[in-house]
């Protein structure tokens, strides 16, 4: 383990260990009765523990998705929007589903108002998380990046990941922001998201195609005797575009470079598993099944932090839960990043938004309508009025990522400014969330 790698590792686990000893006193000190104070406190420290515990079960769910994808010879920014984006989304699709059954067999509210609260938290929850993922992923990226990563100090996105990653979520957000204006979310709505997503899917594995194409031209091109870059200059030449990503692997190979980890780190990368196919898929399974006991606990929490706070479940929920969830996204297109994979960060942020929208909003809006008798979810509370928030929601979703996709677009580029206008946008929307749960708005 590189210098660098280890004191990553060893700040991660003073942070850890951080974390979980205020964990065991604030526990200590809530089960004394010390006052709301505490225990918000206490719920928060549930917050920071839950995030931590889906970050290291997220961690070698996708070492394992990547090794099974590599094996698939899948480009970068195809493996960032659908396995890495897969591994991180996994926490909103276990909060979503819980959501929806908590509030419909935890509560005293008739199954309707129960119904549309349970899965208004699973839409904030998407949301935010959608919002964070856009903004503050990339963000983080081109921050971290410019301080550690003097040759080449900004995140260059691919014409071919705006285009398409970006305008796929940013449909995706649209047809979702429609379907909210009716205020009543139907079963079939979440079979039309299930299709786009199939459809997306579909589209990436054309291009995986694509790639692999290419990849088999270039190897036959440097099997005839031309070094890597006269291969790629020939195809260049031809009218091929070649992708950074394409372009970095060729040149790996004809320096016979094999920078593949073929094992999957555990507590922090201080264990490493060897894999192979059999181990690969065990790990994401067990993997799986942590998670949906974590993202229960996050529910738990989350519930508890809106009842504390006398504020709806909503607002808690855009914020709390979306970020908490949203931690293995970080930390994968960070890592993607480090590697010099900075399209494979930015469509990670993309393809989870995507997977977000159409997937960990159909699957428990399919459940809230099975417990519903294949009625309606209304997305109204106990006075039957629109639930607090989701109006001003609908606008901000499109409004934040236009910005941030013409951010991105412009010299297809992040730079450390743009990072920070970028942060800044991220605030203005925490920003909304508290006042509008203060009842400002």
């Amino acid at each position: 383990m590189s210098e660098e790698k280890k004191s990553s590792v060893n700040l991660s686990l003073i942070v850890a260990i951080i974390s979980f000893a205020a964990f065991a006193i604030l526990w200590w000190l809530n089960s004394m009765e010390m006052g709301k104070a505490i225990h918000l406190c206490f719920l928060m420290s549930q917050t920071i523990v839950i995030s931590i515990v889906i970050w290291q079960v997220c961690d070698p769910f996708a070492d394992a998705a990547q090794w099974i994808g590599q094996r698939w010879k899948i480009p970068g920014s195809v493996r960032g929007a659908t396995l890495d984006a897969v591994a991180s989304s996994m926490p909103e699709l276990f909060s979503g589903i819980f959501f929806v059954v908590v509030a419909v067999t935890a509560t005293d509210k008739d199954l309707v108002t129960a119904n549309g609260e349970g899965f208004g938290a699973t839409v904030a929850t998407c949301a935010g998380s959608a919002v964070y993922n856009m903004i503050l992923i990339p963000a983080m990226c081109a921050l971290f990046i410019s301080y550690v990563r003097t040759s080449r100090p900004t995140i260059d996105i691919e014409e071919r990941v705006i285009s398409r990653d970006g305008m796929w979520f940013l449909g995706t957000e649209v047809l979702l922001i429609v379907f909210l204006f009716s205020n009543e979310m139907h079963w079939w709505m979440a079979l039309v998201l299930l299709a786009t997503y199939v459809i997306y899917v579909l589209v990436l594995v054309g291009d995986a195609k694509k790639f692999r194409q290419q990849l088999g031209e270039l190897n036959a091109k440097i099997a005839e005797g031309a070094t890597a870059q006269e291969a790629i200059d020939q195809m260049r030449a031809d009218g091929q575009k070649i992708s950074r990503d394409m372009a970095d692997r060729i040149h790996d190979l004809d320096d016979d470079e094999d920078d593949d980890d073929e094992s999957a780190g555990v507590l922090f990368g201080l264990l490493k598993i060897p894999l192979n196919s059999i181990v690969a898929w065990s790990i994401i399974f067990i993997c799986t099944v942590l998670a949906a006991g974590a993202c229960y606990w996050l529910v738990k929490v989350t519930y508890g932090m809106a009842e504390s706070l006398n504020v709806p479940l909503f607002f808690v929920a855009v914020i709390i839960a979306a970020a908490a969830s949203s931690v293995p996204d970080t930390f994968l297109s960070i890592a993607s990043a480090r590697r010099g994979d900075d399209d494979g960060a930015v469509s990670n942020a993309f393809g989870s938004n995507i997977f977000d929208i159409t997937i960990c909003l159909s699957v428990p809006l399919l459940v809230g309508c099975y417990l519903n008798g294949w009625q309606p979810v209304a997305l109204v509370d106990e006075h039957g009025e629109t639930i607090e928030g989701l109006v001003w929601l609908r606008v901000i979703l499109c409004v934040l990522s236009v910005v941030t996709l013409l951010i991105m677009w412009h010299n297809r580029q992040l730079t450390r400014f743009k990072a920070i206008i970028l942060c800044l946008l991220y605030a203005a929307f925490v920003g909304y969330a508290v006042f509008g749960s203060l009842g400002m708005l």
